[in-house]
């Protein structure tokens, strides 16, 4: 079984597809696309496999596209077997090819049939999976795959410890196949992945990449592999050549290649680079070509401050489910773009960004926009049983190690977590987070290791919990609800520091659930209390590097987890489940805005202005969040009262790091116009960090 990787899209059709093949081999790698034309049927008895399911469904069965989940509609609780099935032409490939199935990610447990023939299997929901089938293709072929979608003690996730001892995990248990389904065709020898890492340097930067390669060959066979870096521009920046003689089997190269006046990766910045690898033939032929992104960046922490690029910063966001009422987990691009630009807009520059393995879309939005990601598998409150059964171990650390290998070249992943509010302060739970984090190391040396703990507060000492053996610690608060008043926050975070006067944190959840309100309007006032008093906490707490706001948007869940629950969505989100925005995302856009816009009119004796002013305040390291603001733009524009522009004005700021004012002149108007300006300060993606609305005539308050 292999992980994915990304290779050039070509969708071919059944004749096409056919037509190649008969008129002649194609080598280099080649990504048909299966997501369409599927046939679904549930199982509730499981009897699919004994009533020949695995060639055929029966008649009545529903016609679906992928992404699909059955959670959606009349089956929308069902918990059990669904069956899929879908025919297809082979696909072209010469004498000796190589043809892989890959599985973007199927919930949960997948069997996978080919032809009447069983290739495989997987557990897990969120990490993407193949495998080769080149040795069971046909001319026509018929794939099908079960899936069981049951939670048991023993999966991940799972039965909760919190609850009845039936518990399932706090978000809707979407079953099918939940992200994309595609083949890659290549030539003999191919690409398996690239595991991609760079390192600063005083006069530049080097990137090493670990080229992983597979083949086929029945010989010893010269190839050439030819690994090139190009820029954020598109140009080369790098490149390395070396020739190899390839038998059957595996072959790992190392190549290491310095960059000059490397572009890095940042918030504002968020400079990208691609490497491609080509495996040629001797007779330069391509037989496979691979792409991945990366970026060029340090991530450290020192005096517990986390520094980007060797300069600090403090960091805000929120968390968000990949759930909706119109596609569950079965997410399509359209609904992820949509509230990752809304995220954005609320400043997201931070997101463990929910439970579980994300989209590749997902990491592919926080790569372009300047996202520091904590990826996490989801091992959601495990109990000291669980987190010590041998099973539960060894899938963690499968789903950990597909997670890395998946997503590992993305810059914008600083650290990884291994657990969420599970029995870490237990012997078996630092087992268990010592087992992971020395497996993380040796797979991917460069980044950090944590887990979100609730319950560290509540400790006598540091050695007691798997917090100290973490590289950072991250500490889900929720004082004004699920922990108690919220006068307890101050102590809990003294006592934190005691605790722990040499690691950084972050806040890894924050918010107010509604269950604690006696409405939805009732339960947002408190969160936008919340908001309002806890940052302001937080911010003053030096050794506090992010926070991070549970959630973006209420979602599906069965509400098991306080007596008398049933299922709905969790009424937790600044947007509601259809993306409705609630008063407390003004509020987290104000309060995490990392600058201060404050504008006036310049003008005397009630006549119109004759000019105006504005001071902008960027962040300072003792605020919630802060990092230096660079390559921004303040506008203004002044209309009249017939919406005619009389002023439109850009400025740029090079580097915004200390108060600036700023002046500008209004033309002169005639005795009772009425105009208004509009001030915004843009980041360098155009998006709105600060902004202020000033109108003439001032509107004077009306007497009473």
């Amino acid at each position: 079984m292999t992980v994915p990787r990304m290779r050039r899209t070509s969708n071919i059709l059944a004749a096409a597809a056919l037509l190649l093949l008969l008129n002649g081999p194609s080598l280099g790698a080649d990504r048909t696309d299966l997501d369409h034309s599927w046939l679904f049927h549930t199982d509730p008895n499981r009897v699919g496999e004994s009533s020949g399911w695995i060639t055929t469904l029966p008649s009545e069965s529903e016609s679906v596209d992928l992404p699909h989940t059955w959670n959606i509609g009349k089956l929308h609780d069902y918990l059990g077997v669904g069956w899929y099935l879908r025919r297809f032409v082979m696909p072209p490939h010469g004498a000796g090819g190589h043809v892989e199935l890959h599985f973007g990610a199927t919930f949960y447990t997948a069997r996978v049939w080919l032809n009447g023939k069983e290739i495989g299997r997987h557990d897990g929901g969120f990490t993407a999976y193949s495998f080769d089938i080149t040795a069971h293709l046909r001319g026509m072929n018929t794939l099908v795959v079960r899936i069981d979608n049951r939670p048991g003690l023993a999966t991940i996730p799972g039965f909760a410890e919190r609850g009845s001892a039936q518990a399932r995990y706090d978000w809707w248990t979407y079953g099918g196949m939940v992200r994309d389904v595609w083949l890659t065709s290549t030539g003999p020898a191919w690409v398996q992945r690239q595991s991609i890492r760079s390192e600063t340097t005083t006069d530049g930067a080097l990137v090493h990449d670990q080229v992983y390669l597979r083949s086929a060959f029945t010989h010893p066979t010269p190839v050439t592999l030819r690994v090139t870096a190009r820029g954020p521009d598109d140009r080369p920046a790098a490149e390395s050549t070396r020739s190899v003689t390839m038998s059957s089997g595996a072959l790992d190269m190392d190549f290491s290649m310095p960059l000059a006046h490397p572009q890095l990766w940042g918030i504002d910045q968020p400079n990208m680079y691609r490497m491609t690898v080509e495996l040629e033939d001797r007779n330069h032929r391509i037989l496979d070509r691979s792409s991945d992104t990366f970026g060029v960046r340090s991530v450290d922490i020192q005096d517990r401050h986390l520094l980007l690029n060797g300069e600090r910063v403090r960091l805000t966001g929120l968390a968000r489910h990949e759930d909706s009422p119109w596609e569950g987990l079965a997410e399509t691009r359209g609904t992820i773009w949509h509230d990752l630009d809304d995220m954005k807009r609320l400043h997201t520059t931070l997101s463990r960004p929910v439970h579980y393995p994300q989209n590749p879309l997902v990491l592919e939005y926080a790569d372009r926009h300047g996202i520091m990601l904590i990826p996490e598998i989801p091992v959601w409150q495990f109990s000291e049983a669980q987190l010590s059964d041998p099973k539960v171990l060894a899938l963690a650390e499968l789903q950990m190690r597909e997670m890395i290998e998946e997503s590992g070249n993305h810059p914008s992943i600083f650290a990884w977590s291994v657990a969420n509010e599970s029995a870490m302060a237990t012997p078996g739970g630092i087992a268990y987070f010592r087992a992971m984090r020395d497996m993380i190391r040796r797979l991917d040396p460069g980044r950090f290791v944590s887990f979100a703990d609730d319950n560290l507060p509540k400790l006598e000492h540091a050695e007691s919990s798997a917090a100290n053996d973490a590289d950072f610690v991250m500490m889900n608060q929720y004082f004004g609800s699920w922990h108690g008043p919220a006068e307890a926050l101050v102590p809990a975070l003294d006592k934190m520091n005691a605790l722990f006067p040499h690691k950084m944190v972050i806040i890894s959840e924050m918010g107010f659930a509604g269950i604690f309100a006696k409405g939805p309007i009732e339960a947002d006032q408190a969160r936008v209390k919340t908001i309002q008093e806890q940052m302001p906490v937080l911010a003053a707490r030096d050794w506090i590097a992010g926070t991070i706001l549970w959630c973006y948007q209420d979602y599906k869940s069965p509400r098991n987890l306080w007596p008398g629950g049933s299922e709905g969505y969790v009424e937790h989100g600044v947007v509601d489940e259809y993306r409705q925005r609630k008063p407390s995302y003004d509020t987290w856009r104000k309060v995490t805005s990392p600058a201060g816009l404050v504008a006036t009119w310049q003008g005397a004796d009630g006549r119109p202005p004759t000019a105006f002013s504005v001071l902008l305040t960027p962040h300072s390291a003792a605020d919630l969040p802060y990092y230096r603001l660079r390559g921004y733009t303040l506008n203004w524009a002044l209309i009249d009262e017939k919406g005619r522009s009389l002023v439109v004005t850009e400025r740029s700021i090079a580097d915004l790091s200390v108060p600036l004012a700023v002046e500008g002149a209004v033309p002169a108007a005639a005795d009772g116009q009425a105009y208004r300006m509009t001030i915004t300060l843009k980041d360098p993606s155009g998006l709105v960090v600060a902004d202020q609305s000033l109108a003439w005539p001032v509107r004077q308050p009306e007497a009473r």
